[in-house]
């Protein structure tokens, strides 16, 4: 079986997607990209997270076609491999359509930066994308398009891509991106919340990647 190791990581990571309540029944998907091989690992298409195994993960070049797998691949694998042909540094895409994120990409409004949170994950605001269709390479030409230096986007009408070195980073942003969409939804309803300057959000989201953690 072709990329093991792989396989397993974004099977388990497939299935934090359910576990962290950011999709329903079989919507959503989490691909990785081998650095050797350049080969990804994605979700196939219409099986329940529960019954995802590491051999039921699709293997596709970045052409969007089948290497190995006895599995259709996600219906979104041509916005996957579109955004990994041009975007190198990344090595994992992710897609939901997680509640209040997607509410906010219904109501086809970017997420400003009135969060410190905000500024650290994502150093600015979370951006919106044009509305695109589904099934082939639109998606990813407007994430390309739109993203910038964000490792989020909101797709009109439709839900959440996450980028990320790792396909456990752009998991994580997937987290962080309904935290701070929950947090936001409920803040305009208090009020008008203030955006932080943008020289404050540059200074917060250096520090954060600079000195964060250990």
């Amino acid at each position: 079986m072709k990329l093991e190791s792989l396989r397993s990581e974004i099977c388990s990571l497939n299935q934090q997607l359910l576990q962290n309540d950011l999709v329903a029944w079989t919507s959503g998907n989490v691909s990785g990209r081998d650095k050797k091989s350049g080969l990804l690992v994605i979700k196939p298409s219409g099986i329940r997270y529960e019954e995802l195994t590491p051999r039921k993960m699709v293997v596709v070049d970045l052409d969007g076609k089948v290497v190995e797998g006895d599995y259709k691949p996600s219906s979104d694998t041509f916005a996957h491999v579109y955004v990994y042909r041009h975007r190198p540094d990344v090595h994992g895409v992710v897609h939901t359509h997680s509640c209040f994120a997607t509410a906010w990409a219904a109501a086809g409004r970017s997420i400003p930066p009135i969060l410190t949170a905000i500024c650290d994950e994502f150093g600015g605001a979370i951006p919106l994308g044009a509305y695109a269709k589904i099934g082939g390479d639109e998606i990813g030409r407007e994430i390309i398009r739109s993203i910038g230096e964000s490792p989020a986007i909101l797709m009109k009408n439709h839900g959440v891509f996450t980028i990320g070195v790792s396909p456990e980073a752009a998991v994580k942003t997937a987290v962080m991106v309904e935290d701070a969409a929950r947090t936001a939804f409920y803040a305009f309803h208090l009020g008008t919340p203030d955006e932080i300057p943008a020289d404050e959000v540059a200074r917060a989201h250096r520090r954060y990647v600079e000195e964060y953690g250990q």
